[in-house]
């Protein structure tokens, strides 16, 4: 399931033609994994103040 919403947005983006949208949607993967990874930790309180 999670694939297919994978594939329908690349799909998007290359019928569209919106190849902006990739870095966006890259940093904002990546700000979302650092948020995951570092819960609970002494790295918390610094992550939390960037937002």
């Amino acid at each position: 399931m999670k694939l297919s919403i994978v594939k329908e947005i690349f799909e998007f983006l290359m019928k569209k033609k919106k190849f902006w949208i990739i870095p966006i949607i890259v940093i904002l993967l990546l700000l979302g994994l650092i948020i995951i990874l570092t819960e609970g930790s002494a790295i918390a309180p610094f992550i939390y103040t960037l937002f």
